[in-house]
């Protein structure tokens, strides 16, 4: 029976099997230092395909390097023999939520992630360190070389999960972040989906690297825009003072969006406030619009400029529809037909617009009078509008530059958390806007530098804004509070513990406010952390293991994992989404897990041994997929047999073991 691999993908044999797509001849098989034999390319043969498209040696091109670059390259790519290890107590709605939070080193979540998640998430945000010199980075170990059994087993440095500094006394080291952040973008691109996206905060420290590196990863055409976030003013520079952050933002597939007239759109601001307004004049004028034609146009000179709503201030006038512009009604670019129009009151012809009307056909124009969805001036010395109405136009295309006062979002923070526990967190609203512009429906957000969890936070908003049922998947590594910060005082000893407070209190705060009726009102989520992986290292090296301490190896699995542990790297190794309902039931004695209905079936139980009656009974369930211990089985002969049961009583059924 075939054993699951149980570890993260070999990316670099991906990478080896798509060259051999294109290039058949080119790929070869070759044993590496430990005698397995892999897939190799041949870069010889290769050269020879591509001839006078290499570029080599000192010969100039264009492209991004850096002391480090070939090591971050081989961390993106390399396999690691870890886990997610479940954690009900620290989870909010275990066994109902879709949304996930994983603690852990954000690179290791990725590699984990990547069968489980390509090409299905919609949106990725992140707010990685901005490398001021004051600040922290993540500090990668590599292996060189041959990837050692140490490493693929989960045996790194202490520093490969930590938090370094890199102080601006070490001139600011821009190749340490770029090193930091190059595997993980290329890993976090494989998620995407074809229409997905990805957003990445920074300053102008790091902000031309950044964007040659996003080009080397996505490619130059997939640039969208730098949203520029003006945060508000600061008195505290002698030459310019920056009052600005970067939302660099690179699609999957630029190509694609415009072959599927793929949109973004969101919903204007202060639009709620506009039609609060009108709600109060009708209540007051009931059917007299010019009363409150005359009452909006008076509320939009109360405002201040600075109110989202006046930018809609054009959107004054009132009549049985509703809130209307009266827009231009003349033919696009001039030359338009010219005919006669009669003024509904003057019974006179009204002046005709220059550029000639919007459509050729009088007969169609004159409908739209019928129907009142034609504004006329007072007399037929002005030239008529066509009414365009605010309920239609609520939507508008992004814009790369926008304004949002920078303390609000610690303000609401700090009242959410009772202190400041968190320094410069991200605007929620500022990020519900960028989910409303990209993501609909059970669309999928990650955010792997996760913080304070703002992404969660205003996924949630919007989906209780839109009744969509959108997931996130939040990551932040297991970092330890500052015994002098606020968190820390207040109780929190990690990071990871005020991020989920932060999920759990948003949460709260968003389901007891105005909630659309559509929206499944999941504020939960499934804690999941990153460990070693559940198998003994024999599991991974049998040859390795000395005959005298056989005894020693009855099983192949820690004796410290769980049930549910096992389940969940199982899911991962076969790439099942993470977020599935999972189902515990008993058959003749033993428990077995079932993951959404009969898409995954496990069986760990080893007590009493696993023998053809129970075989047969579970084959009977006819799951998609089935896994069972290694060690759990009665005697080989059932062992042995497993397959055969399940050929004959459910033949799609794929049988692993562990």
């Amino acid at each position: 029976m075939e054993k699951l691999k149980m570890h993260s993908p070999d990316l670099t044999q991906d990478n080896i099997v798509r060259i051999r797509d294109l290039f058949p001849g080119c790929v070869t098989e070759a044993k590496s230092e430990d005698g397995r034999v892999k897939l190799a390319v041949d870069f010889d043969q290769l050269r020879q395909e591509l001839a006078d498209s290499i570029v080599e040696g000192p010969q100039e091109r264009y492209h991004l390097n850096w002391p480090g670059k070939r090591e971050a390259l081989l961390a993106a790519n390399a396999p690691i023999a870890k886990t997610l290890r479940p954690c009900r107590e620290e989870s909010v709605n275990f066994d109902s939520t879709k949304n996930l939070f994983i603690e852990g080193d954000n690179l290791d979540a990725l590699k984990l992630l990547q069968e489980n998640y390509l090409g299905k998430v919609k949106m990725i945000y992140i707010d990685p360190p901005y490398n001021t010199g004051k600040d922290f980075i993540y500090k990668d170990s590599f292996a060189s070389g041959q990837i050692t059994h140490e490493v693929s087993s989960g045996e790194r440095s202490e520093e490969g999960a930590r938090l370094v500094a890199n102080p601006e006394g070490n001139g600011r080291f821009h190749s340490n972040w770029l090193t930091m952040i190059a595997p993980r973008i290329r890993l976090a691109k494989n998620m995407l989906t074809q229409d997905g996206a990805i957003f990445v905060s920074c300053d102008e420290g790091e902000h031309p690297r950044l964007r040659l590196l996003m080009d080397e990863a996505f490619g130059q055409s997939n640039f969208v825009a730098d949203m520029v976030w003006a945060a508000g003013r600061k008195n505290d520079s002698r030459l310019v003072s920056v009052s600005h952050e970067y939302i660099v933002c690179y699609a999957r597939d630029v190509e694609y969006l415009r072959s599927k007239q793929i949109t973004w759109r969101q919903r204007k601001k202060g639009l709620d406030e506009i039609y609060s307004q009108y709600e109060r004049l009708k209540r007051q004028f009931g059917q007299d619009f010019k009363a409150m034609t005359d009452g909006m146009k008076e509320w939009y000179r109360s405002l201040s400029d600075s109110h989202p709503s006046k930018a809609h201030k054009h959107y004054a006038h009132v009549d049985q529809r509703g809130i209307y512009f009266p827009d231009n009604i003349s033919w696009p670019g001039g030359g338009g037909p010219k005919y006669e129009v009669i003024h509904p009151i003057t019974k006179k012809p009204v002046k005709v617009p220059s550029r000639g009307w919007m459509t050729s056909d009088p007969k169609r124009l004159q409908e739209w009078i019928d129907d009142d969805r034609v504004h006329f001036g007072e007399d037929e010395n002005s030239v008529p509008c066509i009414k365009s109405y605010l309920k239609d136009k609520e939507q508008q295309t992004p814009y790369s530059v926008f304004y949002q006062d920078g303390r609000a979002a610690s303000k609401r923070l700090r009242a959410l958390m009772d202190g400041d526990l968190f320094d410069f967190p991200k605007d929620e609203l500022v990020l519900q806007e960028v989910v409303e512009m990209l993501t609909e429906k059970d669309d999928i957000i990650v955010d792997f530098f996760a913080g304070s969890s703002t992404t969660a936070h205003s996924v949630m908003l919007q989906n209780a804004t839109d009744g969509g049922n959108r997931r996130f998947v939040m990551v932040q590594l297991d970092e330890k509070a500052k015994e002098d910060s606020a968190a820390y005082q207040a109780g929190f000893k990690t990071i990871p513990e005020v991020s989920r407070e932060r999920i759990r209190r948003a949460g709260k705060s968003v389901i007891g406010g105005a909630c659309h009726a559509g929206w499944n009102k999941d504020i939960g989520f499934r804690v999941l952390k990153v460990d070693t992986s559940n198998m003994a290292d024999v599991y991974y090296a049998p040859d390795a293991l000395e005959k005298p301490n056989l005894d020693m190896f009855v099983d192949n699995i820690k004796p410290d994992r769980t049930a549910e542990d096992l389940l969940f790297q199982v899911m991962l190794d076969w790439g099942v989404d993470l977020a599935l309902p999972i189902a515990k039931e008993t058959i003749q004695g033993k428990e077995v897990f079932f993951v959404d209905g009969n898409a995954l079936a496990a069986c760990f139980d080893a007590r009493s041994g696993i023998d053809e009656a129970f075989v047969k009974e579970l084959a009977k369930r006819q799951p998609l997929r089935v896994v069972f211990r290694d060690a759990g089985f009665k005697d080989s002969a059932v062992k042995i047999n497993v397959e055969q049961i399940f050929k004959s009583l459910s033949p799609s059924t794929e049988v692993k073991c562990i």
